[in-house]
């Protein structure tokens, strides 16, 4: 029974060396195929390659937040800008709003003078129109008086009394009135007639006056407007710029975005795998250890059989 038992030991034995011999070999296989995967020395350690790799993934990240912070500050500048661009804009605005009133007051005036000269050139005429008929009321008043002195005249000479002592103060004291009416009719036509042309040359000057700050402001309108338009082909350009900066940002942003991603899952794949490496190592030096101790158990009780077994002969 004995030898039995020692025969049946030896075989557990065997199969416990081959097993751990096998455990052995596959152990290093793993380890080779890690190795080869990691692309490393065997003399470095995983843990030098972990963190190297998450120092780059540390300072792939600090550029990307320091591009974040001068992308967001370039935004910035440009949004300032931008506003900067729109208050000039609303101030173009407000000088084209204040010119359209002022080349509206222009207008408005230069009507005014146009109807103040047409009733000055009516009112000319219409003057003209009562002097030609005063003077031809002059006209036939004089010539009736000349045919009432030419008929006291003959009347007279039908006295034949001395002429000489016969005077006609009346008539003379009549004409002598009527031609000074006359004179100061005269005279206040000439006043009024200087007193319009002085008016409508006046009129005349606020025309010219009018028409040239038409003149003006249409030109600074026109300035205005191409102020307006080159500012707003700037803020248009701007606005381009910013979207393109914009996309860009944001195209730099998913990529860099996926590339965490991608190297965080890469992570979470070398750490699962690690983690599976340890639990086999751990797994296999558990198994050695019990292999170890089943051989130095067997090792103890062949050692004591022999003892035992070579004891009587002694």
């Amino acid at each position: 029974e004995e030898s039995l038992q020692m025969w049946d030991l030896n075989k557990r034995l065997e199969a416990y060396l081959a097993r751990v011999k096998f455990l052995e070999e596959e152990n290093e296989v793993l380890r080779a195929e890690i190795q080869s995967a990691k692309g490393i020395p065997t003399g470095d350690s995983w843990r030098g390659k972990y963190e190297e790799e998450l120092r780059a993934l540390r300072d792939a990240l600090d550029h990307a937040f320091r591009e974040k912070c001068t992308a967001e500050l370039a935004r910035d500048n440009l949004y300032e800008e931008v506003q900067q661009v729109k208050s000039r804009c609303q101030k173009e605005q407000a000088a084209r709003e204040e010119a359209k009133k002022q080349l509206s007051l222009s207008r408005k005036e230069l009507e005014e003078e146009r109807r103040a000269q047409i009733w000055l050139k009516e009112r000319a005429v219409q003057l003209e129109k009562e002097v030609e008929a005063l003077l031809e009321v002059h006209e036939e008043e004089k010539a009736g008086l000349d045919q009432e002195i030419a008929s006291f005249s003959q009347s007279l000479e039908s006295f034949r009394c001395a002429p000489v002592a016969f005077q006609p103060v009346e008539v003379e004291d009549y004409s002598k009135r009527l031609s000074e009416i006359w004179k100061g009719a005269v005279e206040t036509y000439k006043t009024e007639v200087s007193q319009l042309e002085g008016s409508l040359c006046q009129a005349k000057e606020n025309l010219w006056k009018a028409v040239e700050d038409n003149q003006q402001s249409q030109l600074q309108l026109q300035h205005l407007e191409k102020d307006l338009a080159g500012l707003k082909a700037r803020k248009e350009m701007l606005e381009e710029s910013l979207a393109r900066q914009w996309q860009e940002q944001r195209g730099e942003a998913e990529k860099f975005q996926l590339a965490m991603e991608a190297l965080e899952q890469e992570k979470q794949t070398l750490r699962v795998q690690i983690a599976q490496v340890l639990e086999d190592r751990q797994q296999l030096m558990h198994l050695k250890m019990s292999l170890s101790l089943e051989v130095a158990t067997y090792r103890t009780l062949l050692e004591a059989e022999s003892t035992r077994l070579q004891m009587p002969a002694g």
